[in-house]
C-alpha cells in the first residue's frame, strides 16, 4: 500500500491516506465531508488505499487528528462474524505458494518469522537485487512511478531483471492516489512501455504485472481503460502483460477528501463513497475481485493470473475494528480466495480460481499497526499473528 493502503493512523488518529501518503488534505476537508458512518447499502460507496512507500522513496507520516464525534458505538460491526476460540479454519499447505505478506524496510529482522507465518512471497514496494529469504521465499519487485519517473532507473530495471531471472515484477504502486505514484492514464502507458521494454532486455522471462490500482471500482476502471487506450495510441498496439495485479480496499472515492481521491487525469467529483466501516465489507470486497475479473475478460486479459498485491484493514481498533472482527476479516478473505472460481471469468489455467496470489498488509507496519502480525518494538508476535498462524496448523 503499500505502500498503497486504507487509511493510516496512529492510535487515536485517522490518517487519510494509508502506506505513508503525503498529506494534503486539511482535517477541516475531512471533517465536513464526512456525513455520517454508517454502513451503505450498496457499492454506491468506496475509499481509499495506501501502500506503504516509505521503504523507497521516504514519504513523511503526519498524522491527522480523527474527525469530531466519531466513536465505536457508531460502528457498525457486524458484517464480520466474531472468530472463537475454535478453530473454524486451516489454511491448506498446498496452497501456501499463493500466500504473500508485506515485509518492513529492516528485512533482516523480519526473516525469521517468515517461516512460521507460512508465506511464500513477499513485497516491501522496491525494485532491488532481492534480500536474503528464507529458500522457498520469493521476492517480488515493484517498479514505482512517482514523479513522472521510473523508480529504479530503466538500465537498472534491466541489469536487476538480468541477475535474477523469472522474478515477478509488480508495475506501478497505486498510480491511481495523488498521494502515492500518482501518474495520469497516458504518464502510466509510457513509463510501463519503458520499464517492460528493460525488464525484458534483462530477462524474457520475467513476469511482468500490469495495474496497481487502489481498489477495482468503476471509477478506477475506467483509469485503467484510459491506459490501455493511451497504450495503443502511444506504441500501436495492446499493452502488453503476464499477469493483473490490484489492491482491494474499500475507501472513499471523492475530490479533497478521506480515501483515495480522484485517479489522477479524471474529472469527476466523487466515484464510490465507502464509509469508515465499508473497510471490513466482504460484500464490497467479493464484488470488487468479480468486476475486476469481468473488465479483465472483457478487454482480452481473462486468461491471465490476477494478483491481490495488497489488501487487508487499514482502519483503527477504534473505528469499530477490534480484534476478533479483524481476525474474521482474514479467515473469510482467505477462504474467498481459496475457493472462489468461475468458469468464465477465472484463470483457465487455475481451475477457473478468481485469483492466484494474494498480500496482506502487512507483517509490521508500525504506523498502521491493526493487521500488524509481529510487533516491531517488542519483537514479539500480536495477537493476529498468533491467529494467522493458528490457520496454518493442520
Amino acid at each position: 500500500m503499500v505502500h498503497s493502503k486504507p487509511p493510516s493512523y496512529r492510535p487515536s488518529q485517522l490518517l487519510p491516506w494509508l502506506g505513508g501518503g503525503v498529506l494534503i488534505l486539511g482535517l477541516i476537508l475531512i471533517a465536513l465531508s464526512w456525513p455520517h458512518w454508517g454502513v451503505t447499502s450498496s457499492l454506491q460507496h468506496t475509499v481509499l488505499s495506501c501502500t506503504p512507500t516509505t521503504f523507497l522513496n521516504e514519504e513523511s507520516i503526519v498524522p491527522t487528528a480523527a474527525p469530531e464525534g466519531i466513536s465505536v458505538g457508531n460502528m457498525i460491526t457486524g458484517m464480520v462474524p466474531a472468530v472463537s476460540g475454535e478453530k473454524t479454519f486451516v489454511f491448506p499447505e498446498r496452497e501456501r505458494f499463493r500466500l504473500g505478506v508485506s515485509i518492513p524496510p529492516d528485512v533482516a529482522l523480519g526473516t525469521p518469522y517468515l517461516s512460521k507465518l507460512g508465506v511464500r512471497w513477499v513485497m516491501d514496494w522496491r525494485s532491488r537485487e532481492p534480500p536474503i529469504l528464507p529458500p522457498d521465499v520469493e521476492y517480488v519487485q515493484v517498479v514505482r512511478m512517482m514523479g513522472g519517473v521510473l523508480s529504479p532507473s530503466a538500465i537498472t530495471l534491466t541489469l536487476v531483471a538480468g541477475k535474477n531471472p523469472g522474478s515477478t515484477w509488480l508495475m506501478g504502486n497505486e498510480g491511481d492516489v495523488r498521494w502515492q505514484d500518482n501518474v495520469t492514464p497516458e504518464v502510466y502507458a509510457r513509463l510501463y512501455h519503458e520499464a517492460y521494454t528493460a525488464i525484458k532486455a534483462g530477462d524474457p522471462t520475467a513476469i511482468v504485472v500490469a495495474g496497481g490500482i487502489a481498489q477495482p471500482t468503476p471509477l478506477r476502471l475506467r483509469y485503467l481503460d484510459l491506459i490501455l487506450a493511451s497504450y495503443q495510441a502511444q506504441f500501436g498496439k495492446v499493452l502488453p502483460a503476464q499477469a493483473w495485479h490490484i489492491h482491494n480496499y474499500m475507501l472513499r472515492e471523492e475530490r479533497d477528501s478521506w480515501g483515495v481521491d480522484i485517479p489522477p487525469g479524471i474529472p469527476d467529483e466523487t466515484g464510490i463513497l465507502y464509509q469508515v466501516d465499508d473497510s471490513g465489507n466482504l460484500e464490497a470486497f467479493r464484488a470488487q475481485i468479480v468486476n475486476f475479473r469481468r473488465w479483465m475478460m472483457e478487454r482480452g486479459y481473462g486468461n491471465l493470473p490476477l494478483i491481490v498485491s495488497e489488501f487487508g484493514i487499514p482502519m483503527p481498533p477504534q473505528y469499530g475494528f477490534p480484534l476478533e472482527r479483524v481476525t474474521g476479516f482474514l479467515q473469510e478473505t482467505w477462504r474467498y480466495f481459496l475457493t472462489a472460481t468461475d468458469p468464465d471469468l477465472g484463470d483457465p489455467s487455475d481451475g477457473g480460481r478468481l485469483v492466484q496470489k494474494w498480500c496482506w498488509f502487512s507483517m509490521a507496519a508500525q504506523d498502521y499497526p491493526t493487521g500488524d502480525l509481529v510487533n516491531w518494538t517488542t519483537q514479539t508476535w500480536t495477537p493476529l499473528g498468533q491467529v494467522w498462524i493458528s490457520y496454518l496448523e493442520e
